[in-house]
């Protein structure tokens, strides 16, 4: 009988948001495959907990997922934690995801923290209906033609963005989409958390003098939509 992989979600900046369940599971799984090892053993020191660790990430995967997937086929569990949120959303677990379930063996998610949705909720746009579109290509002409596409998107868009990228990156949006309201969320559940809800024009220029620091989440406005012409 196979073991199990568990999707395990992490806090994304206060350990104290990690539930009860995910440190039940960490405690109980056979060993734990991470993003970055050295960032997951601070969480399970701050546990009291010891487990072995393999690495698992976005340049090993190819190699990794099947040798992860061999012993859970023979009977170990896994847990799957990233260095922050919740594990095969705009991550590579999605791969070893895809594996387990051509293979037979189980995956259970552990919910808890997720940037995307803490960010939605906090933004003051739409909730009802949203499209996450993860970080945008670092290629100029590739990350151009992704926003273009989302032109006449009504819904909510969710985007992550790194504080190196982003003046480009609010320039882009601002020349593509015009000026729209987004909210600016920084730093989600850390000390210095900070949720700036302007326009893109706004951003734009507010960016020119302020220096990007920590990581964000871009909450952008949907196109309004057009109504239907009488008939």
């Amino acid at each position: 009988m196979s073991g199990t992989l568990y999707l395990v979600a992490t806090p994304i900046g206060n350990l104290g948001d990690l539930s009860p369940r995910a440190a039940e599971t960490l405690e109980n799984v056979d060993f734990i495959a991470a993003e970055d090892t050295r960032v997951s053993m601070k969480l399970m020191n701050h546990l009291g907990l010891k487990k072995p660790f393999v690495s698992y990430h976005q340049h090993n995967r190819a190699a990794a997922g099947p040798s992860i997937l061999t012993r859970l086929l023979a009977g170990e569990s896994c847990a799957l934690v990233t260095d922050a949120g919740t594990p095969a959303v705009s991550d590579p677990g999605e791969d070893l995801v895809r594996l387990c379930a051509e293979n037979g063996v189980p995956v259970v998610s552990i919910p808890g923290c997720c940037a995307l949705i803490s960010a939605l909720a906090v933004s003051g746009l739409p909730t009802g209906r949203f499209t996450f579109e993860g970080f945008l290509s670092v290629n100029k002409k590739e990350r151009r033609e992704h926003l273009q596409s989302l032109l006449a998107e009504e819904r909510t868009m969710i985007f992550y963005e790194a504080p190196h990228k982003l003046r480009v990156t609010l320039t882009d949006l601002y020349g593509v989409f015009g000026d729209r309201k987004i909210a600016l969320c920084r730093e989600l559940t850390k000390l210095h958390e900070e949720i700036f809800r302007t326009t893109l024009a706004q951003a734009v220029e507010c960016y020119r003098e302020k220096e990007p620091r920590g990581e964000y989440v871009l909450v952008v406005a949907g196109a309004e939509q057009i109504e239907s012409a009488a008939v």
